[in-house]
């Protein structure tokens, strides 16, 4: 099973949308500088997740919340 989370960077005020089994793993690796896109915006806190998915409804989930329309309304009600 799979969960869809939301970062901030505290940094750079960045957000980014992925999955992933372990948050909090997925988590230290982006600010530990593990992944390339993120790599310049650490560091970040979770603001949001769903889950957990299978896969394939994880995935999709992913993109419809990486659609700049929906991210924007999930972050004005997070303010």
């Amino acid at each position: 099973m799979y969960y869809v989370y939301l970062l901030k960077s505290l940094s750079s005020g960045v957000y980014y949308v992925g999955m992933a089994k372990d948050i909090q793993m997925q988590l230290k690796e982006h600010n530990s500088g593990k992944s390339r896109y993120t790599k310049g915006h650490q560091p970040f806190e979770l603001i949001y997740q769903e889950g957990p998915f299978p896969a394939v409804e994880a995935r999709e989930r992913e993109k419809y919340l990486k659609r700049s329309d929906v991210k924007q309304r999930i972050i004005s009600k997070l303010n």
